[in-house]
């Protein structure tokens, strides 16, 4: 039994064997559509949700998990640890930072709930290296210590289809999405200091990739690397990419995961990204 117990959400992206081999606890993000409720990487694939969202009459909406469902998960990982350690998701995107905040305060452990400033595997590294250091009999300061040096130097960006999905959750400006759209870009994102960002903005597929790896090896040069290939329903992208990934760094841990149906939500099918850290 580990003395720390770590919690993340379903944005971390984790790929199903590390939760199980870590025992990482993972709460869904609620994704409402037609008038249903959805558990995040759970209850739908995102191959399903594309072709639900493709006929439905609106939008999709996103929901943090409830503080009662927090208050649940953490009084569930107290009876196994003397600690919690939750990482979630950037509070300049969700309110599921502050949601686990409330929770933490109302249960009577130890709940240290840290904020990743980031999403995707970038944050689920944050969470990866938590639960190694927790593995490893590592107390509580340690574990957050250990989280907190991941945070500071993991990367995370991706390349969009089009930014109208963005757009509608008001996460970029009208303008830009339709400047975007109009000249057929495939803007870069990264998060800078927990928010969106634009980054680059190559015209195709084919330059986009390219100008990723180009500034991950920039970044990372001959350092050895955690890193992890994302996408959106696109997975001959994502292996031809990890394989590029592959022949070109030091990968330590090499991952191909895809964004959760919440994800999808707000960057639309088509996504390729790389995120990672160097050790």
């Amino acid at each position: 039994m580990n003395k720390v117990a770590v919690v993340t959400d379903s944005v971390a992206m984790l790929p199903e064997q590390l939760i199980r081999d870590l025992n990482i606890r993972v709460v869904p993000i609620v994704l409402n559509l037609d008038g249903r409720s959805y558990r995040d990487g759970i209850d739908l694939t995102t191959s399903e949700f594309y072709r639900l969202l493709a006929t439905s009459g609106e939008l999709p909406t996103t929901a943090a998990p409830s503080v009662g469902e927090f208050v649940r998960i953490f009084e569930e990982a107290l009876t196994g640890a003397e600690a919690v350690v939750a990482i979630h998701v950037s509070s300049q995107l969700t309110s599921v930072y502050s949601s686990a905040l409330l929770a933490a305060d109302s249960v009577g452990g130890q709940v240290r709930v840290l904020d990743s400033q980031s999403a995707t595997m970038a944050e689920g590294f944050v969470a990866l290296a938590a639960a190694r250091a927790a593995r490893a009999a590592a107390d509580l300061d340690a574990v957050v210590a250990t989280a907190e040096e991941v945070r500071s130097k993991v990367r995370f960006f991706a390349f969009l289809e089009t930014l109208e999905y963005l757009r509608r959750g008001g996460r970029v400006g009208g303008a830009a999405a339709l400047m975007g759209n109009a000249i057929q870009l495939k803007p870069i994102i990264h998060v800078v200091d927990g928010q969106i960002a634009p980054l680059a903005r190559p015209r195709t597929r084919r330059k986009a990739t390219q100008a990723m790896l180009d500034i991950m090896s920039s970044e990372v040069a001959k350092q050895s690397v955690h890193a992890a290939v994302l996408h959106a329903d696109r997975f001959d992208d994502a292996e031809d990419l990890r394989k590029r990934v592959e022949n070109r760094f030091d990968c330590l841990e090499l991952y191909v995961t895809e964004l959760t149906p919440v994800m999808g939500t707000h960057t639309g099918p088509g996504l390729l990204g790389l995120a990672y850290y160097v050790e």
